[in-house]
Order: structure tokens, then sequence, then C-alpha cells
């Protein structure tokens, strides 16, 4: 049984009363305190969840097991005991001795009246969803590309899980602040602007015809140039161990002097820290040519990324002595053979903070703080969330504790921000590993989307020959880049998952395109509506005065009903864990439901007119709510395809 998670304790939860799960909660709630009073147990859940089998009922609850064990009775004697105490008056069918199953499960059947009256509750402009008595301002971290370099597949899950949990904030009231955390300072781009300066003056390269590509190549000589100065003991670890690449420039300075030795022979660091006007134009270049791409990829992406979400590493170049000063003469930080740490054991975290090295340079960790410092305090954030890969769930431990330590992530109110690392697997390809293209190299995110377009518009045209050219490709876009990314988005965030072109752009299954499609069918039922009925779609609309009632009695048509009244409840959960995952499996139910229903229950052929009314209006609620559901993943909604 399917059992609704309760939300972390800084969201705020609000009351839905055309939320069937809710209402019988606190029904079962009363019943059970009724029945036990104080001897009932601390926090007790009354376990409601969907009726294992439907021709028991629409809902189950098991909550006489757990009781029984904690109160010493028998389950099916405390389920008798709380049908007693139970009123589902307005609610539920009347219970009789039928309704407990096996040795304790209390079985509700929806009243067809109160089904009727959720549904019409929740068919309303806002579909159900209702504005927080305290709204948020939550910080999402996504994105996160580094300058000079193409975005990958590994970006794909930073870009659309970040804008994904982002937009389901703002669907439910609150404000959502997105942060591209870019990787635009350093010694890595000291050595891309170094080369380009240097083949500059030597005739060889314009920087005003530079594209990504040669930059990317650029990036990767200067990489190897200077990893034969060293012993290449940092590049073997990152390949070996994985390290995120942001935090190569920490590892590279520890171990490869050699690198170091040719950031400063170039003096292009130092210059660029000191604001040497031509140093920052060669970096100016740099940075203008990777967030053309990044931004262009992001939009074709459906992600809301733009410039104004953008705050580099750069940005925070000016913060960091201040911080670091702020962090010793407190006494937050320590030194340790010359190297300055924050120690983390009260957090029960071992590993210190390293926020300054012993030659005085910052580190990725002292941005991070500098970051957190900003969002709390500047933006507002009362919820600060890092859409970033698990390989940096210790990096963003040792960040968050020392961040409260320091007081860094103290609201207006006095309480700390919530910080929370949104922390996702990798994309693997079939053979299991890390998708990479054959020649071992990252697979270019650009190069994917192309081909998921291409793929998209073959299967288009071969379904339906008739579309036009242009709206063939409009088509086949929307199509190929919802396909990628419901495939990502779909897959539990923490796991890995297997990259497939195959599967995740078939029209049947749990798929972007099967839903894409479910709303087509659903846009096609009103357009035969009009033709063959006259019956005119805008009397469906969530603000029609006229709307019909909603008759629900064929099993189909409340299987559907009772999908579609998991909506909000859906959000909030998607919002309370962070797991985009949530809202694609409630969206593919609904498509299923929807499809089984389309199946049984004839809408424009219904034996009568109030059927067919009522069936068109659950049709158009249906729409609405795969529309919405859609547009919060940022997958387009197609109206023909």
């Amino acid at each position: 049984m399917a059992v609704v998670p309760a939300l972390k304790a800084h969201h705020h939860l609000r009351p839905m009363t055309h939320d069937p799960l809710q209402l019988l909660r606190e029904r079962f709630l009363s019943a059970m305190q009724a029945a036990f009073g104080d001897r009932l147990p601390a926090n007790p859940d009354p376990l409601i969840g969907g009726a294992r089998n439907p021709e028991f009922g629409d809902f189950q609850s098991n909550a006489a097991m757990p009781l029984a064990k904690a109160l010493g009775e028998k389950p099916r004697a405390i389920a008798e005991q709380i049908v007693e105490h139970l009123d589902l008056s307005g609610l539920a069918q009347p219970l009789t001795e039928n309704s407990i199953a096996g040795p304790g499960f209390i079985n509700v059947r929806l009243a067809p009246e109160a089904l009727a009256r959720f549904l019409a509750e929740l068919d309303t402009p806002e579909l159900g969803v209702e504005a927080p008595a305290q709204p948020e301002t939550v910080v999402v971290d996504l994105c996160g590309v580094n300058l000079a370099k193409q975005m990958h597949v590994g970006h794909l899950r930073a870009t659309v899980i970040g804008d994904a949990l982002a937009r389901t904030f703002e669907r439910l009231g609150h404000r959502a602040v997105r942060q591209n955390h870019l990787g635009d300072w350093g010694l890595p781009i000291a050595m891309v602007a170094a080369r380009i300066q240097s083949l500059h003056e030597a005739g060889e390269l314009d920087p005003a015809a530079l594209s990504l590509d040669e930059l990317d190549r650029i990036y990767r000589a200067a990489q190897r140039e200077c990893a034969i100065e060293g012993d290449g003991r940092a590049l073997k670890i990152v390949e070996e161990y994985g390290a995120h690449p942001k935090i190569l420039d920490e590892i590279t300075l520890a171990l490869e002097p050699g690198i170091a030795a040719r950031a400063r022979s170039t003096d292009m660091l130092l210059r660029l820290q000191s604001g040497n006007e031509e140093a920052i134009g060669y970096w100016q270049r740099v940075y203008e040519i990777t967030m053309s791409e990044c931004l262009r990829t992001c939009e074709r992406l459906q992600a809301t990324v733009t410039t104004e979400h953008t705050a580099g590493e750069s940005t925070y170049r000016d913060e960091l002595p201040e911080i670091v000063a702020d962090l010793e003469s407190r006494g937050i930080a320590a030194q340790s053979q010359g190297a300055l740490v924050v120690r983390l054991d009260e957090f029960g975290i071992a590993e210190p903070l390293l926020v300054r090295k012993s030659d005085g340079g910052f580190l990725y960790a002292t941005t991070d703080l500098a970051g957190i410092r900003r969002r709390v305090q500047k933006l507002g954030g009362d919820r600060l969330i890092y859409a970033v890969d698990a390989r940096q769930s210790l990096h963003f431990k040792q960040v968050f504790a020392a961040a409260k330590k320091a007081g860094y992530a103290r609201t207006a109110d006095g309480s700390d921000a919530a910080l929370e690392h949104a922390a996702f697997g990798t994309v693997l390809g079939e053979d299991g590993a890390p998708f990479k293209t054959r020649s071992g190299e990252n697979v270019k995110l650009a190069d994917l989307l192309d081909e998921a377009v291409r793929r998209a518009e073959q299967a288009v045209e071969e379904k339906n020959p008739s579309l036009s050219p242009a709206l063939r490709s409009e088509v086949a876009e929307a199509i190929g880049i919802g396909a990628i990314k419901y495939a990502d988005l779909s897959a539990d965030r923490v796991k890995d998952y297997m990259f497939n072109f195959d599967r995740m752009l078939a029209f049947e299954g749990d798929t972007g395109p099967y839903l894409q499609y479910a709303y087509v069918r659903v846009r096609s039922i009103f357009r035969k509506a009009k033709s063959e009925f006259d019956i005119d779609p805008a009397r469906f609309e969530a603000d029609a005065a006229d709307r019909p009632a909603f008759l629900i009695h064929a099993p189909e048509e409340k299987a559907l009903a009772l999908a579609l009244l998991r909506f909000p409840a859906t959000l909030e959960a998607v919002a309370g864990h962070l797991e985009p995952h949530r809202l694609c499996g409630y969206l593919f139910d609904v498509a299923t439901s929807f499809s089984s229903f389309f199946q049984a229950c004839p809408v424009l052929r219904a034996e009568d007119d109030a059927t067919r009314l009522s069936r068109l209006r659950l049709c158009a609620l249906t729409g609405r709510v795969l529309r919405d559901g859609l547009m919060t993943l940022g997958i387009t909604p197609l109206e023909q395809m």
C-alpha cells in the first residue's frame, strides 16, 4: 500500500479539503484518540493508502497492526474499536463488519456525492493547489557549468532536476531563485586565458572568432601541457575516483606544482586576481562564448536558466578574504600546518573543512560558504537546495555544517535556513559504465539533444505523415527534448540510470512521449466534440459558469477520478522530498488510468447527454492536470503529434 509520507518540518503543509487521503487521515486520528485515549502512542499514524483490491474499497487503513503491538491486543479487536468510533459522514459509505478484512485492514469506500464534490473542488483554475500561508524563498543551485568546456550529459541532470524543483516550488506558490554556480574562476580558467593570449600574440588565433569547440580543445591542450610539467597525479586521481571537475583545482594545486608554476610563469592568474584589464579581456571572451552556448542549450531544454540566474565563482572573489578573516577572527577557523580549517567534530564530521591553503589560496569550499551567506542573508533564502551529483556529498555535509557553525545560514528570524543536497546518480551507458562516446569522452549535451530530435522526427513522420514539415519539426523538438528530460526526471534522483534512446522515445510505457500523447488524445476528443456534436470546449474550462455535474459510476471513471485527486498532494511530496520522479510516476498513473477509462467508457458516444457531458468534464480535468504536470517538469504539452 502506498502511504503518504510526512513532509519535512520546515515545509508548510496546507490543509486540502478536496484530498480524501488527508480527510480520512484526520477522521481516523480522531477515532483512534476517542477509542484509546491516553493509551494511544505518541504521533500515531493511521497508515491510509489506496486499497489493494478495489472490490473491497477505495482506501485502506493498516493502523491496527502497529497499534495492536503497542497496546498488547489483537489487531482485529483494535480495528473494531477504531471503526466503532469512526465518523465518515459526508465522506464515505457507512462501514460494516465486512469493512474489516484479514487481521485488521479497514477498507473505506467514498460516497459518490463526496467524490463528485472533491472533483469539483479540484476543478478550479489552481487545480486545488492552495496558496501557502507562509510562502518560502527557495534558492536552487543548478546547472553549474565550467568555462571553456562544452556542456555534457552530466550537466543534463543538474539542469533539469534543479529546474523541475524550482518549477515545483513556484507552482506551489513559493518564490524560487535559481543560481547557476558557474565555474568561471581559478587556475583552470587562468590556464586557458594564458594559452589564448599566447596563441593570439603569435598570430595563430583570433579571440573574436573563437567557438566553444575550439575553447574546449584549448582547455584540453592546456591541461595536457601543464600535466607534462607536473607528475600527472591529479588527473589520475580524478580519472580513478571520479572527483567532481570543480575540485580538480584543489587536487591539482596540492599535488602538481608544475601546473601552479605554469600559471605563475604566465602571470595570468595573478593578473586576473588583481583586475588587470588585458587579462580580464581574455577571461571575458571565454565567459561570453561559454555562456552563450550554455544559455542556448538551457533554453532548448525548456529549463529556466538565464543571465539573471548566473552567479559564477568570480562574483564571490572579493568576498573570500573577508569570509576567511571573519572565520579566523571569531575562532570558527583555526591554523593547521599553515592552512586554515574549520573543525566540525560537533556535527559528527571527522574531516575538517579547508578554507584557505597554506599558500594563501582560497578553495571551492570557501566560495560555497560565501554562496550560502549571500543566498540566505541577501537573497532571503529560507531553503537552499543544491542539485549537484552525489560525488560531492561529503563536501556539502562539511560546507553546510561550517556555514551553520559560522552563522552564515542564519535567517532574519534567528533560525537556520534549511540546507539540502539534492544529490543525483550517474547516467550510464548500456554497458553499465558511465555514459561516454566510443572514444571514452563525455557525450556533448548538444549532440545528445540533436540525436533525440532526429529520431523523434523519424517517428513522427511514420506515425503522422500528413503533418507539414514545419509542424513536424516543432513536434519532433518537443518530443525529443521531452523524452530525454522525462527519462532523467522519472528515475529516482539518487540512483544511476541507463541511457537508451529506443526506450525513452517509445510512445508506450513510462515515457515522455506517452504522456504527451495522452494529452493529445484529450485535445482530440474536444475537437471531435465541437465538429461532430457542436459542443463548445469552453464550457469545460475551469472558470466556466455552467459546467455539467460529475457523475462517477463506472470503475474506470472512479479510478481516474481518484488518480486526479492526488495532484496537489503529489506536488507537495515532490517539494518535501526533492524528488521529481514522484510527479513523473503520478502523471504516468493518470495517463494509464485515462487510457483504461477511454477504452471502457465511451465519451462522445455515451448512452445519454448527462453521462457524455460528465465524461467530457472528466476528460477536461484530466487534460489540465496532465498539461500542468508536464509544464511543472519543464516538458512541452502538444496539441497534436
